[in-house]
């Protein structure tokens, strides 16, 4: 049995373990899951540790990493035989898959947050260039829409990035250096709420709005207060899926007045997974099939998989 490393926070309260058996079987793999709880902000030598148990299992196919993605790279990046461009780019690593005796990393955070804004947005959603993309959060989830929006051939008015850690924000820079944007962007250090609750007040109507923080599920509260106003017609999108949610809960406060779409990260959880399900077991993921896998996981978990915007 080939064994799948899931390495996150707080891995046991994952849907995954619930939808990983159930894929498994659609899916035809002899596999199991096994989760690695890492503390927010582990020491680097902790994540080198996970990532070398990875490494040293006989049984082990490979890993989905969620909030340490830049810790194993920064830790353990040179144990990389070969890494994708992107896990380059925006020095982080969320799937490392096992083959021939080699280690290999990606970055998919790009891909996936692509199928997921386009779910929500439709296809071309800044043809227009009149709204903005409001992300909250410059950690790995924050870089990797940067770079999807930005790889757009019809980009937003404006890109506007936030973070309360200015080394996140030089690591932005440093994409951002490599990338060839149409869209004004704007790197923004927060001290607080209010901070971000500025920020997201003053984006153009219609723009899309994105908790890529953490908040809400890896730690209690929001990145913004109660008093932040969504633009009229926005797009709130919470990344997460599970726990408190008070993002999404002060988004949908406002969802009738300000008439706003709002979505959690339901629809991203299961792009994430699949992707790195398609990586580690080289299995083919097109359209039919992640829909039949979002079916069964809906079935699973008694969730629905999130709709399109209108």
């Amino acid at each position: 049995m080939r064994r799948l490393y899931f390495v996150g926070v707080s891995t046991t309260q994952s849907s995954i373990m619930k939808i990983f058996p159930a894929w498994a079987e659609v899916l035809g793999l002899d596999a199991e899951m096994r989760g690695v709880d890492l503390p927010l902000h582990a020491p680097l030598a902790d994540v080198r540790d996970a990532v070398a148990a990875v490494r040293s299992d006989p049984q082990a196919a490979g890993a989905l990493v969620t909030t340490h993605k830049a810790a194993v790279h920064d830790a353990a990046g040179a144990w990389f035989d070969e890494l994708d461009e992107a896990a380059r780019l925006c020095h982080e690593v969320s799937c490392i898959v096992l083959r021939d005796g080699r280690m290999l990393g990606w970055a998919k955070d790009p891909i996936t947050s692509r199928q997921a804004y386009t779910q929500l947005l439709g296809p071309e959603p800044w043809r227009d260039g009149a709204s903005d993309v409001v992300c909250l959060g410059a950690g790995g989830a924050g870089l990797a829409l940067l770079v999807a929006v930005l790889g757009e051939e019809h980009q937003p008015g404006r890109f506007v990035l936030t973070d309360r850690d200015p080394e996140r924000l030089e690591l932005a820079n440093q994409v951002l250096s490599r990338l060839t944007p149409r869209a004004e962007v704007e790197l923004c250090r927060t001290a607080g709420t209010s901070d971000t609750d500025q920020v997201v007040t003053s984006a153009a109507p219609g723009s899309l709005i994105v908790n890529a923080t953490g908040m809400g599920k890896d730690s209690p509260g929001s990145p913004i207060s109660d008093a932040a106003v969504f633009p009229r017609g926005a797009v709130a999108w919470d990344m997460n899926y599970r726990g408190d949610l008070d993002f999404l809960r002060q988004a949908r406060a406002q969802e009738w007045d300000r008439g706003l779409t709002v979505a959690d990260g339901w629809r991203y959880f299961l792009h994430g997974w699949t992707e790195v399900i398609a990586e580690v077991f080289d299995v083919p993921m097109h359209t039919t099939r992640f829909a039949e896998l979002a079916a069964v996981a809906s079935e699973v978990t008694g969730r629905r998989v999130a709709g399109t915007a209108p």
